[in-house]
């Protein structure tokens, strides 16, 4: 397991928007230097976290992959930090704002099952997030 700060994150996930941003556009981004975004990502590859650059396919072609969508009620004025948190994970491939008795909904895909249960649980203990409401994805149609 890998600990992960909030940089490395952030980082994760701009790279997950788009994999081939330059350094210098994520520098930018994440407010700090060139060097420091360089120096994370190195770590991040030579650690195994990111483990290559591929594309990104429909999300019903790959069935070996376990899917979710959690709906999230948060509390206060929290939408940013919460959804810039989200974001930085890994396993959540998209976040919405939504409408009525939620505020957002965040698209999962991890390996299993126990790692859909390891990300729940560290998505429920991010400060801010009051309830939240998880549906595993079976078949697209």
């Amino acid at each position: 397991m890998h600990d992960l700060d909030a940089l490395d994150r952030a980082l994760i996930g701009l790279l997950r928007a788009d994999g081939r941003a330059p350094v210098s556009r994520l520098a930018e981004a994440l407010g700090v230097s060139r060097g420091t975004v360089q120096n994370r990502l190195d770590r991040l590859v030579d650690d195994g976290v990111i483990v290559g650059f591929t594309v990104r396919l429909r999300e019903d072609v790959d069935d070996d992959v376990v899917r979710a969508m959690m709906v999230i009620r948060l509390v206060g004025q929290s939408t940013t930090a919460v959804v810039r948190q989200l974001r930085g994970m890994p396993e959540v491939r998209a976040v919405h704002t939504t409408n009525g008795a939620w505020d957002l909904m965040a698209e999962i895909a991890v390996a299993s099952l126990p790692d859909l249960d390891r990300v729940l649980s560290a998505i429920r203990s991010i400060h801010g997030i009051e309830n939240s409401e998880t549906s595993i994805l079976l078949t697209s149609v």
